[in-house]
């Protein structure tokens, strides 16, 4: 079954937490759809090696009109945070326990949604300490699946396994 899956972005994204999941959900035949504060804009890279056209605006969507959501990690994650409706966002996709992907610095939005307690989760080195603090259970592993709801991976090294388990999650 084809899944709607968002994607919670802005600029100074990580290029491939971004492109090498997306590729692989759309070769799959699941839907992608970019959200931004506004559609039509375009979000570009850390590196600026890449561009992102937003497909919706925080406010034009709902939990409701997806089946699962990715946040890439990169510079993003802390511009995101910045902005209450894209924490709400988070914290509404969590109650409707739906599955959520996070990658590298992505969980550190769980702290401000406030959604880290008891979540089982693994995160870039940097970030380790205040998940912790939030309360989550963290793991010293590559990937962690903490029952299909957290998909989350450590860094861009372990991207081919996080995919791995992100379809497989989206295959149930």
């Amino acid at each position: 079954m084809n899944k709607r899956i968002a994607v919670l972005i802005t600029h100074d994204f990580e290029d491939v937490e971004y492109h090498d999941p997306v590729e692989a959900f759309r070769a799959a035949s699941h839907s992608v759809r970019n959200i931004e504060k506004t559609a039509g804009n375009i979000v570009y890279s850390q590196q600026r090696k890449s561009a992102v056209s937003i497909d919706y605006g925080i406010d034009e969507i709902s939990v409701q009109d997806f089946d699962a959501l990715m946040i890439p990690g990169g510079n993003s994650t802390y511009l995101l945070k910045q902005d209450m409706r894209f924490i709400e966002y988070l914290r509404n996709f969590a109650n409707a326990q739906k599955p959520i992907f996070l990658s590298c610095y992505s969980p550190h939005l769980l702290i401000d949604a406030q959604i880290a307690i008891g979540r089982r989760l693994t995160s870039i080195q940097t970030i380790i300490h205040d998940l912790k603090n939030a309360g989550a259970v963290v793991f010293d592993d590559d990937v962690v699946n903490d029952n299909n709801l957290y998909i989350s991976s450590r860094s861009t090294q372990e991207l081919p396994r996080f995919i791995r388990e992100c379809l497989n999650v989206l295959s149930v």
